[in-house]
This record gives structure tokens, C-alpha cells and sequence, in this order.
């Protein structure tokens, strides 16, 4: 909790600083006299004067703003006249307003792109078992194949010529999912673990008809954890398998006859045991070191969450094959902007499924559920916890561009509209959509924190 709790704090900290030096520094460059710079709102817990601005940490660590000279907010003395924020032309107020986002999505290249230099250790995109009755085991993936490239394209229409390389199997849930929100079919270039027999397999992602990214787009998917071989690790003392003379290392090759493919596929055989409140005995065929084995194995009957299976009391399954994910200087920042491109457009097409019902409100998330990311990301390393940061810098700018009252994009549409009209929004009209936008905003905030709630519960 600690660490959650300050990688959360560092996490809106960084946010929210580059957010409002975008608007700092376009407004000094516009000529605009900007009173002072505050992270965090209410009582100022540190403030410093330096030259004419007065930079300033509130107790409040949730926003802040940049507080420019206006004649709309206090008198404006003759000789600054020029230099408020309300005498600038509209492009210049329209790029001060527009910076603060901006700078969230530069931020977020620079955030991803570091990342990929510093680079992860992931899954290899070798596919273990997929789950029954989803898009992957109707596409024929089989157990052990190896995701070498994808391509995406609209349903009923000819896949594009080019591929695009599949990193790991973080990757591949990335391209796969965002195909999937998109609405497009998938082809997966696949191999053999060594490599040979490449084949092609068509994913129908299309016919899901995907609004949300959750646990239940995943399973419908069903690519299913990364390979594992069928292998046994730590042996419970007095269990099912230590009685049935299992030892750690053990591989298992066939149950009651079926081969078994992965240990994925192991772990089934063993949950499929229980028929219900009988439990039947299994005949394994295993390998031990170069010795073959037939042992019968029992398993115990488990219940849990009104959920009835077998189990066997040991670990299940080797540590998948891991590979290390790294770019260079010119490919780290072609990925990274090609990566905030892809989140900042799938941010933009949630935001527009929820508002008409197409996809559920509790995609919605708020201060707890980042912080909890937060403190996951860091516990994983550096370059995990930049594209953490990543994702939630991508965010805010697109929420903040949001044509909102309150928002950036609210104050960039009432300059859209002061452009074609010819002249700005009558004040009066202006404090009503304030007061709309503000209403707006606690909404949406209230409706996050209870999604944050909900979550912790395991109501979501």
C-alpha cells in the first residue's frame, strides 16, 4: 500500500506539472503575463515568487492550474494591457488552452519510447491451449504455436500485404484487443516452437461485436495463457499427488489416455475430475527423466465461489519461454508514437461507445484503481511503471480535449464557436455552461470512485 500510494502520488505529480507548463510555456510565448503556476488546489502548503509568477503547491494534489492575466478575472493596468489573456488573438488563446493536452500526449511518446529502450523481459507469444468454444480454437491455434506476425483488416475484405512483427505476448494481447474494440478480423502468422510449419490463421474478431476490455472479451477471444509445458513443481506433503507417487519434474504426457498438449490443457483434465460428488480416478502416463511412468492419480473434490472441480495439489506447469524486448533510439520513438496514436484513438472510441450505450460505464476508472496500477508497475521495473505513465498521461489529454465546459476542449469549442460567429460567448452564457461543466465533471468523478470501489469489492 505504501508503494501504491506513492507511485500514485508521483504519477499526478509528473501529470499534471507537464500539463500545466504546456500552458506556462505557450503563454510566455504569446507574451501573456501568467500570475502563477499550481500543482494541487486549496491552501497553499509551499509557495515561491520568481520574477512575476508565483509557482505554488496546493494541499489538494488533484489538478492545478496556470492563472494568466485577464480583465475578465481583476482589473488590468493600462500598461499591461497587452499582455492579458483575453486581449491575445484567438489562435494564440486557442494554443495556450490546447498546449496543456499536447503536452500530455508528447509526454506520453517520450514515456513510451523510453520504455522500449530500457526494454522488458515478456512472455514469448508462444500460445498455450486455447479456451474452449472461443473465436481461437474455432481459428485452429493449437497449443504450442508460435505467433510470429499479425495483420488487421475490415470483416469480409481482403488482409493488407504487410505484416506486423508480434514482440511477445503482451504485444499480441495489444494488437489482438485493439482489433477486437475496432471491430476488425486478425490474422495470425503462426509456427512451431522451433520455428517450422508456418501456417495462417484467421481470427473473426469482427463477430464479437466488442464493447468493453474486459475479462469477458478476453475469454470470448480465448488465446489462453503462454505455453507452459506439462511438467509438475512443488508437491504438497500428504496431498493427491504426493499419495499417487508424483514428484517435482514429473512430465505429463497422456490422462485416461488423451495427450496432453500443455499445462494449461493438464490443469482441465485435473479440474474435469470432479462429475458431481463423484471424483474419478485418473491414469496418468508421465516421464520421469528418461524413465516412462503409469501411476493412478486421485484427485480431491474442491469447491469454491459455488464452483465444483479437481484438484491435486501441486504446482502445475513450467515458467513460459521469456524474451527480452528492446529497441533502438529511432525505432523506440517510432513505437512510441505509434503506440499513444493507437491509445489516444481507442480512448476517443470508448468515450464515444459509452456516451451512446455501446460500451459500459465501468470502464470508467478513478484515483484508486491507478493507484493500485501504479504500485504494481513499479514493483514490475522502471520500464513497466513509464508505460503505466504512459497510458495515463494519453488519457488525460484526451479527457482534456473533450469539447466539455470545464475542460480544455470546452474553452478550444468556445473558441470555435467565438471563430465562426465572429464575436465570443456572452459571459452569462458562459457561467450557465460552467456550472453545467462542473456538474458534468463530479458526475463522472463520483461514478469513477465507485467503480474504484466496486473493483476492490470484486462487484466488477
Amino acid at each position: 500500500m505504501p508503494n501504491s500510494i506513492l507511485a500514485f502520488l508521483v504519477t499526478i505529480a509528473v501529470l499534471i506539472v507537464v500539463h500545466e507548463w504546456g500552458h506556462y510555456r505557450v503563454a510566455r510565448a504569446c507574451g501573456i503575463k501568467v500570475l502563477r503556476f499550481s500543482v494541487g488546489f486549496g491552501r497553499p502548503i509551499w509557495r515561491r515568487q520568481r520574477g512575476e509568477t508565483e509557482w505554488v503547491i496546493g494541499a489538494l494534489p488533484f489538478g492545478g492550474y496556470v492563472k494568466m492575466l485577464d480583465e475578465r478575472e481583476a482589473p488590468v493596468p493600462p500598461q499591461e494591457l497587452h499582455r492579458a489573456f483575453n486581449r491575445k488573438s484567438l489562435w494564440q488563446r486557442s494554443a495556450v488552452v490546447a498546449a496543456g493536452p499536447l503536452a500530455n500526449l508528447l509526454l506520453a511518446v517520450l514515456l513510451y519510447a523510453a520504455s522500449f529502450w530500457i526494454g522488458t523481459q515478456e512472455p514469448r507469444a508462444l500460445l498455450g491451449t486455447p479456451l474452449a468454444s472461443s473465436v481461437a480454437e474455432r481459428a485452429g491455434v493449437q497449443a504450442g504455436d508460435w505467433v510470429r506476425a499479425a495483420r488487421t483488416g475490415e470483416p469480409g475484405e481482403a488482409m493488407p500485404a504487410d505484416w506486423t512483427p508480434v514482440a511477445s505476448l503482451t504485444d499480441l494481447r495489444w494488437q489482438v484487443t485493439r482489433a477486437a474494440l475496432n471491430g476488425q478480423d486478425m490474422e495470425l502468422e503462426v509456427s512451431g516452437p522451433s520455428g517450422g510449419g508456418r501456417r495462417v490463421l484467421r481470427l473473426p474478431l469482427a463477430e464479437l461485436q466488442a464493447g468493453d476490455a474486459d475479462a469477458k472479451l478476453v475469454r470470448r477471444i480465448g488465446l489462453g495463457a503462454a505455453y507452459a509445458e506439462p511438467l509438475l513443481g512443488e508437491i504438497v506433503a500428504g496431498g493427491p499427488a504426493e499419495r499417487a507417487g508424483l514428484r517435482r519434474g514429473d512430465v505429463v504426457l497422456r490422462v485416461d489416455g488423451r495427450t496432453v498438449a500443455d499445462a494449461a490443457a493438464l490443469r482441465a483434465l485435473i479440474r474435469s475430475a470432479v462429475n458431481g460428488q463423484q471424483v474419478a480416478a485418473q491414469q496418468w502416463e508421465l516421464r520421469r527423466g528418461a524413465e516412462l511412468l503409469t501411476l493412478v492419480v486421485q484427485p480431491v473434490r474442491v469447491e469454491e465461489r459455488g464452483e465444483v472441480f479437481g484438484r491435486i495439489q501441486a504446482a502445475v506447469g513450467g515458467p513460459p519461454q521469456m524474451d527480452e524486448v528492446r529497441y533502438g533510439v529511432a525505432d523506440g520513438l517510432l513505437r512510441g508514437w505509434e503506440r499513444t496514436v493507437e491509445v489516444a484513438g481507442l480512448t476517443l472510441k470508448m468515450f464515444g461507445r459509452m456516451l451512446i450505450g455501446e460500451a459500459s460505464l465501468r470502464n470508467i476508472s478513478g484515483p484508486l484503481t491507478i493507484a493500485d496500477f501504479a504500485g504494481q508497475s513499479v514493483e514490475l521495473g522502471l520500464a513497466y511503471y513509464l508505460g503505466f505513465l504512459a497510458v495515463v498521461s494519453v488519457s488525460l489529454g484526451v479527457l482534456n480535449l473533450l469539447p466539455l465546459p470545464m475542460l480544455d476542449g470546452g474553452h478550444l469549442l468556445y473558441h470555435l464557436i467565438e471563430g465562426l460567429t465572429r464575436k465570443p460567448i456572452p459571459e452569462v452564457w458562459l457561467e450557465r455552461l460552467q456550472r453545467g461543466g462542473l456538474a458534468v465533471i463530479l458526475m463522472m468523478m463520483t461514478l469513477a470512485l465507485y467503480n474504484d470501489v466496486a473493483r476492490l469489492l470484486g462487484q466488477h
